[in-house]
């Protein structure tokens, strides 16, 4: 039955498309809702000079800021009101949801419904503001003390005014885009979220092909470069693909039930495992990590030398901490691993699972069912995890190497590669259900009209 409707859905007749209007309407919405999320990124923060800013920005290339500036599609180098883009609601969203798999009180919150739903998601929308308002106060500060050695500054009037309204601007923008990204989930198409962070990182790939085409042209890259790097990352595309669809199905057993002629049937389904779990979760936690010491010493205005104990330490963290260095490398794969692991731990609870089929009389063949079934699950887990933990692995370090050691430029790392591809395979998805409902949507009418005429 699945495999059926998967082929009907792979042959949909695009020709379709013209007569699903709810479908159009539903496109047209997203389209104009991504439009106006890139107008607010040149809507600069009240108080900054904008020249100095970017003089200033160019100082700190490499560190997390060009990590969350990539997301937020250049409104952080810009300072604009959604300078912090949806990444405050993000990380409460994780934090929310970590702490339902750890506490028991927001568990049973959990098990409400929807009512326990629409908690959580206002849980999480309270720490959205509060992280934001942490967050753009220390933007804020920053800012007023960035470039003081250079004897610049990028805010006019630094003070309380200035911080003040800078944190507003940036808590009224970072909800704004929470608004907008529900607006577009409910009445558009796809995931409202994962759609701005993707029109964001995509907004600025016309540019760096303009770059990489201007290298051909003048000389400074050879077309033989430029035709290995869009091969290169047509291949991780596809390799992306290929894992993101990968599963592990567990084979499911239910137990034999009398039909209406009599017949005992037996009930077989499938547990799909995913290879990848954690999904971009351990990419972006790994890198904001391992990219925050140097964001700080860049971004405090501080002169570093070496003429002390504490200067020497500093610089030396610094330095193997840059892109492409080898403790870096090791330490991004090394996170990257860590929070795969961890992050499947929290998403997947094999006991629960275990429950689950155990109460609706499902097992899986040769495991008996309760404890022994969630640690078969526990273990086929852990062992894909490991691959999915190895493919994540693969995929940012290759970028991360290219941009780094190895001098090519590579624009898409390997984080904004993994949601690029995964929020387009979703929208597409979402797409084609949308067609395949509609199909069906006529077909249901058909066999009315044909009945009614029947009688």
């Amino acid at each position: 039955m699945a495999s059926a409707a998967d082929n009907l859905a792979s042959n949909l007749n695009l020709s379709k498309f013209a007569q699903a209007t709810e479908l159009k309407k539903r496109l047209w919405f997203t389209l104009g809702a991504l439009i106006i999320f890139r107008l607010m990124s040149h809507v600069p923060l009240p108080g900054v000079d904008p020249r100095a800013l970017a003089t200033l920005y160019d100082t700190t290339r490499g560190g997390v800021l060009d990590f969350f500036n990539t997301f937020s599609g250049g409104s952080l180098e810009r300072m604009s009101v959604i300078a912090l883009g949806v990444m405050p609601y993000i990380t409460a969203s994780i934090v929310v949801q970590l702490a339902t798999a750890l506490s028991p009180t927001l568990s049973a919150i959990k098990k409400e419904g929807e009512s326990g739903r629409k908690r959580l998601n206002q849980y999480t929308r309270y720490g959205t503001v509060g992280l934001t308002a942490i967050q753009g106060y220390f933007i804020a500060v920053g800012l007023e003390a960035w470039g003081a050695t250079q004897g610049m500054s990028a805010v006019v009037e630094p003070g309380w005014t200035f911080r003040i309204a800078a944190v507003i601007s940036l808590i009224g923008g970072t909800m704004f885009l929470m608004w907008l990204g529900e607006q577009i989930t409910s009445r558009g198409v796809g995931n409202g979220v994962s759609l701005i962070i993707m029109a964001g990182i995509v907004s600025q790939l016309p540019m760096a092909l303009a770059n990489l085409f201007e290298g051909g042209r003048t000389g400074s890259m050879s077309p033989l470069l430029i035709l290995g790097i869009i091969a290169l990352a047509l291949g991780l595309i596809a390799f992306i693909c290929f894992m993101e669809r990968a599963q592990r199905r567990v084979l499911i057993q239910y137990p034999k039930r009398q039909t209406q002629r009599g017949l005992m049937q037996a009930e077989k389904s499938h547990l799909p495992l995913k290879i990848n779990t954690a999904g971009v979760i351990p990419p972006i936690f790994a890198s904001s990590l391992l990219l925050m010491p140097l964001t700080l010493v860049q971004f405090s205005g501080q002169q570093v030398t070496g003429e002390s104990a504490t200067g020497d330490f500093i610089i030396g963290v610094t330095t193997a901490l840059q892109h492409g260095a080898p403790l870096y490398m090791a330490l991004y794969a090394a996170g990257i691993i860590f929070f795969c692991f961890f992050y499947t731990a929290v998403v997947f609870n094999p006991e629960e699972t275990a429950d689950n089929l155990k109460r609706y009389g499902g097992f899986i063949p040769g495991i008996r069912p309760g404890k022994n079934t969630a640690d078969y699950l526990d273990y086929v887990l852990t062992r894909i995890t490991v691959i999915g933990a190895a493919y994540l692995t693969v995929i940012c370090l290759v970028p991360e190497y290219l941009i780094s050691a190895a001098g090519i430029p590579f624009y898409l790392g390997g984080t904004s590669l993994l949601i690029v591809v995964n929020v387009t395979m979703d929208t597409v998805t979402q797409i084609q259900s949308h067609l395949l409902a509609h199909q069906y949507g006529d077909l249901i009418k058909k066999a009315k009209l044909k009945g009614g005429r029947a009688r």
